[in-house]
């Protein structure tokens, strides 16, 4: 299985060697390592010329490519047209609203991982040498729809598209080998304008940066052990928890630390109200199997909607699932055949366990699994192994 932010690109070996945009012409700024001083444009690369990283270490980590893109509007305005500069520090005013107040809106699935409005997109090889996105206009729908629970501006769709294929064309070396990994892209969306009082900021900034990856968790393709905190909850009713924000994530740091510390993956969280209810994992939507009858939690303000749980709940009413969205007990996981998790960075993750009050449940994860016959669906369509008859991939030209 590949894991890794919130689009999935594919490797497209033909476009290593095509013209590149000419918005890079006029790039500045001071690079990171990878980025360097003798840095070459992306079209000199030849179609068999990879940046030099040791493919085969590759982890969950950040690896800074060559290019990120850019672009402001001020509180009043729209987006305008933005730019490619090389991967840098970006410079921020000590007063910036994202720092004091925590306005920034994160698609983590963007990517993840965040200061601001993100949407994550991992890029996969395919098979025929195309760059593809898995359905941008959805994450850049949610990035709008978490800035506007903000009080932010955002790009529009088209922007937003057009800023991720700018982006993963400048840093195509970055892209792994097949079977190596994938291209992890993450937009952001930041108030960097100065604010004193509580009030929105009245600057904002959209980012774009991308990183190459492998598997998410620290074991890989292994089933997750999950636990159930009973003391933290990730997301109350009438709050955020509904949207990519970067006050989803670090309340849950100290879960997940203690949870880790324990030997369990990841924790799995339960409504704020009854304490009764499964919600979600940290990073990932929860899905239980039984016999035909695949169920997940509704959409209640407090659930993310992931692009990748959107796309299974789709897949496997194609397979001939009965499909459902309901309030899950979780005294429902001592009957369920088989549990899984679905994310941009996850994928789709068999669980092997989950521990509540002591009682430790096992699930099935080897043979015939559900998990695993949507799981190759959804990267057949990723990576152009499968037709899309959907209209969920965008190639870059």
């Amino acid at each position: 299985m590949v894991q890794g932010s919130s689009y999935i690109c594919s490797l497209v070996q033909s476009l290593r060697s095509a013209s590149f945009p000419s918005k890079l012409a006029n790039y500045s700024g001071y690079t990171s390592r990878a980025a360097s001083n003798s840095l070459r444009h992306p079209s000199t690369y030849s179609d068999d010329e990879y940046a030099d990283v040791d493919w085969d270490k590759l982890g969950f980590g950040l690896t800074p490519t060559d290019y990120m893109y850019v672009m402001r509007c001020s509180k009043d305005d729209n987006f305008k047209e933005g730019r490619l500069s090389r991967y840098a520090n970006i410079e921020i005013s000590p007063s910036a609203g994202v720092l004091n107040y925590g306005q920034a809106s994160t698609p983590f699935p963007l990517i993840s991982p965040n200061i601001s409005l993100q949407e994550k997109k991992k890029n996969m090889e395919t098979e025929d040498g195309r760059i593809l996105l898995f359905r941008p206009d959805q994450n850049a729908t949610r990035m709008m729809h978490g800035a506007e629970r903000m009080c932010m501006p955002s790009p529009s769709i088209q922007q937003f598209v057009d800023a991720v294929k700018e982006t993963v064309f400048a840093n195509k070396r970055w892209i792994p080998p097949p079977g190596k990994g994938s291209l992890y892209v993450r937009p952001l969306l930041v108030g960097t304008g100065p604010i004193l009082g509580l009030a929105p900021a009245p600057e904002y900034t959209f980012l774009v940066y991308a990183s190459p990856v492998r598997n998410y968790f620290k074991d890989g393709t292994a089933p997750l052990n999950l636990y159930i905190d009973e003391e933290f909850v990730r997301a109350s009713p009438g709050g955020a928890g509904g949207v990519k924000t970067i006050t989803n994530y670090a309340p849950v740091l100290k879960a997940i630390a203690r949870a880790k510390d324990r030997g369990f993956s990841d924790v799995l969280y339960l409504d704020a109200v009854n304490r009764k209810y499964l919600e979600e994992v940290s990073s990932c939507n929860i899905f239980i199997v039984k016999g035909n009858r695949i169920s997940t939690p509704a959409l209640s303000g407090t659930i993310l909607q992931g692009i990748t749980r959107k796309s299974i709940l789709e897949i496997a009413r194609d397979h001939g699932y009965q499909v459902e969205e309901r309030a899950i007990p979780v005294d429902d996981l001592g009957d369920a055949d088989e549990v899984f998790c679905t994310g941009t960075a996850v994928g789709v993750a068999p669980v092997g366990s989950i521990t509540h009050r002591n009682r430790r449940i096992e699930f099935k994860t080897e043979g015939s699994l559900v998990c695993k016959e949507l799981y190759s669906t959804l990267v057949g369509l990723q990576t152009g192994r499968i037709e899309d008859n959907k209209g969920w991939t965008v190639e870059i030209h």
